[in-house]
């Protein structure tokens, strides 16, 4: 696939027929109120639809009630394993390298910010850590799963925000195209699939080439949920190095709004952290895992941590070792990565579940099964040059 200027110009003014058409029925009808209230009591798949729910909600609701016809199974199952044996390093990929990534292409930090609140970070993370846990659970498609009413909200979250942006005069089309357009949800993808497996390898973590095939695979079936158009999906992870490398270099960039961000994400991971002598540590990860020309345009600070956090590739090294050496310590260090990956997810949720209600309008208060066999190491796809 061929990702050129002006095919990714052509992608920047499209956004999401169905969803859009679903929320401005609602919004023209003025049925948002009814609809987020009855929403809150639709958590499960197969779940019956609530009484009153109106009657373009219940049609979209059915209309995206399953996962594409094309989903291999298999597949999905190898990224589940996948998932599971290295669940806490992709909590670290997906809170210090996805996010930061996010925030450095300057039109998606400026409409972060226009829609959530700087000062609670922590919503949008457990949110972005509630999803994929939701993804990755074995009954995710199936009647009873949380999974599919997540996707079928952020899908109608999306929508909304598209509209109160174009309405309220708060976007600027000609300069920045369509909000949350198609070329942003396929970079969005490219940061929480193949900038984690990035991630992982700069952390020295052993990947099979068949778990991140699988990893990435998973994410095509999520953005095929969440209406990005799969015609102008990359299919494989060389296709989606392509794309991300054009799609950096089109859009990277510095900007306030992406250093405001960077410093609440650094302060809401601080407060995690037990103490303060280990605070450092946070600033060094997200340097380590996005360099230092994006770090500096995210003003993170440079610390003492720089050099030392550079060690914990051989670090994870040592633990791997034993996980493969030994069933009992793999057995031990896949509950120890679950219980911490469980317990950051706490610390951000408190204890609720997240609920993706469609905003009335936009404020800035709104604001273990068998591993994967460790077969031929995965090794990233070569960066592109633009044309």
């Amino acid at each position: 696939m061929d990702f050129t200027e002006a095919s990714m110009d052509a992608l920047r003014q499209e956004g999401d027929a169905l969803a859009d058409a679903t929320v401005a029925a609602l919004f023209d009808r003025g049925e948002v109120g009814a609809f987020n209230t009855l929403m809150r009591h639709v958590s499960s798949s197969g779940a019956p639809l609530p009484d009153g729910l109106p009657d373009v909600a219940r049609e979209y609701l059915q209309a995206t009630s399953a996962p594409p016809a094309w989903v291999d199974w298999e597949e999905m199952e190898r990224a589940r394993l996948f998932f599971i044996d290295n669940n806490v390093h992709i909590s670290t990929a997906l809170s210090f390298a996805s996010m930061p990534a996010c925030y450095v292409v300057p039109h998606v930090a400026k409409l972060l910010s226009a829609t959530h609140s700087l000062q609670y970070p922590s919503k949008r993370m457990a949110e972005t850590g509630q999803f994929t846990v939701y993804l990755m659970r074995p009954d995710a498609f199936e009647a009873g799963s949380r999974f599919i009413p997540a996707v079928q909200k952020v899908r109608l979250l999306h929508a909304s925000i598209r509209r109160h942006l174009r309405h309220d005069d708060n976007w600027d089309t000609e300069r920045y195209g369509t909000p949350i357009c198609q070329e942003d949800m396929i970079g969005g993808q490219m940061f929480f699939s193949l900038l984690v497996l990035d991630s992982l390898h700069r952390l020295g973590i052993h990947l099979s080439t068949e778990g991140a095939r699988a990893y990435y695979y998973a994410w095509r079936v999520v953005g095929a949920m969440l209406g990005v158009d799969q015609e102008a999906v990359p299919e494989s992870l060389d296709e989606a190095r392509h794309f991300l490398d054009r799609y950096m270099i089109r859009h990277m960039g510095p900007s306030e709004e992406g250093a405001h961000l960077t410093r609440q994400l650094i302060d809401l991971y601080e407060e995690v952290v037990p103490g303060t002598f280990f605070d450092p540590i946070v600033s060094a990860l997200i340097r380590h895992l996005v360099g230092d020309t994006c770090a500096d345009w995210l003003r993170v600070p440079r610390t003492r941590w720089d050099t030392l956090v550079k060690a914990v590739p051989h670090l994870l090294g040592v633990l791997e070792t034993i996980e493969d050496r030994s069933p009992l310590g793999a057995w031990a260090l896949d509950r120890l990565g679950h219980l911490t990956a469980v317990l950051e997810l706490s610390s951000l949720t408190r204890g609720r579940v997240m609920h993706y209600a469609i905003p009335e309008q936009l404020k800035r208060e709104y604001g273990v099964s068998d591993a994967v066999p460790q077969a031929k190491r995965w090794i990233p796809p070569a960066a592109t040059v633009s044309a």
